[in-house]
């Protein structure tokens, strides 16, 4: 979408020593990663908790080394110091920036342990949800009218003041019953809440030159509301379509969804996006809690899918809004893409997704 635009905490007590294993990713039990879990949740509790520390608080241009400006998520995921993966599971906090020891006041320091956890700070920039920008060189070249209309094309809603004009991502074809609808986000399919049920949907959107006397594809049907004063698992809408034959299942260059899976990390994912195309990364952790910047304000997301492009590639941009994540090796669905910052992507788990709007892969 165009931008319109979208922190307070005390240090949290280090913890004692206490003697406890490493633990490696391979070796990882669940009674072990339940004490992960917990710990992350302790580090939610006092840092990113809607409640406790509002979300509309202001995520500036400029940061300061202080938790509850530089703070932008916490996950579970592998260690890596010097730009190393060490096959080590720590509790992970994900900064704006990853400012040196000299330049970070005692008060401001993150723990290095969790009850005797091992933690670690690395750099991801600010999360915003997606919008619509760069040109996409590649073929096949999702912003112009195809029809039938695939998933991994443009589409987007009309403002229906006419004060801008945006585009995202056709994330996948789903049914309930005998209906089928467009999958995206609520940002792309219902603009934050604002639209009505019913309001038009178009391929490809009006930003990437859809018209809207001719290139109607479906209507808003149903969208996850997104929560300021709580938190957030899905950013999805479904949009019915208007005609059967207006659109299919087949992704751009992936093919057809083969069912969903359960995202895991180190589970190596694709996806095609109205922006970057054809891209594919890795998952580094499946149940980060974060904050996101929308125009509603800075919202937060728990449980969240967070994945990186390979060697060094970018995996999405703005634009990308509503992919559908595909695991690559056996072209089942595991995520929806809403968010993202200069290195890191985020996504729904599509399992919330489709139980939030009662729907399945068509």
């Amino acid at each position: 979408m165009v931008s319109r635009k979208p922190k307070r905490t005390s240090r949290p007590k280090k913890s004692a020593a206490k003697a406890f294993p490493l633990l490696s990713l391979a070796a990882s039990s669940n009674d072990e990663l339940e004490k992960y879990v917990a710990a992350q949740e302790e580090m939610y509790q006092q840092f990113l908790e809607p409640s406790r520390v509002g979300v509309f608080r202001a995520m500036n241009a400029a940061t300061s080394p202080a938790p509850e400006d530089n703070l932008s998520g916490i996950a579970i995921g592998e260690k890596i110091v010097g730009g190393k993966y060490t096959g080590i599971l720590a509790v992970k906090f994900l900064v704006r920036i990853k400012y040196s020891e000299n330049q970070i006041s005692p008060g401001n320091r993150l723990p290095e342990s969790i009850n005797g956890l091992p933690t670690d700070v690395e750099e991801v920039g600010t999360f915003r949800r997606f919008e619509a920008a760069l040109p996409l060189a590649a073929p096949p070249n999702p912003r112009v009218k195809i029809r039938p209309a695939p998933p991994g094309s443009s589409v987007g809603f009309r403002d229906p003041a006419n004060q801008f004009r945006m585009a995202g991502t056709f994330g996948a074809l789903v049914k309930r019953g005998q209906r089928r609808f467009i999958l995206s986000n609520n940002h792309v399919l219902a603009d934050e809440n604002r639209l009505p049920i019913n309001s038009p949907i178009f391929q490809p959107g009006l930003l990437d030159g859809g018209n809207p006397n001719t290139d109607q594809v479906a209507r808003l049907s149903a969208f996850a509301q997104l929560q300021t004063t709580s938190a957030n698992l899905v950013d999805c809408a479904i949009a019915e379509v208007d005609d059967a034959s207006l659109v299919t299942n087949s992704i751009l260059m992936i093919g057809t969804p083969l069912g969903t899976a359960p995202a895991s990390r180190d589970m190596v994912v694709h996806k095609f996006g109205r922006t970057t195309g054809y891209t594919v990364g890795r998952i580094t952790a499946i149940n980060a809690h974060v904050t996101v910047n929308y125009d509603l304000g800075s919202l937060v997301f728990r449980n969240q899918i967070i994945i990186k492009g390979l060697n060094n590639q970018l995996f999405s941009d703005n634009g990308d809004s509503g992919s559908l994540i595909v695991e690559r090796s056996t072209r089942r669905a595991v995520g929806l893409l809403f968010a993202g910052s200069a290195t890191d992507t985020i996504a729904n788990h599509i399992g919330e997704v489709f139980q939030s709007m009662n729907v399945r892969l068509s």
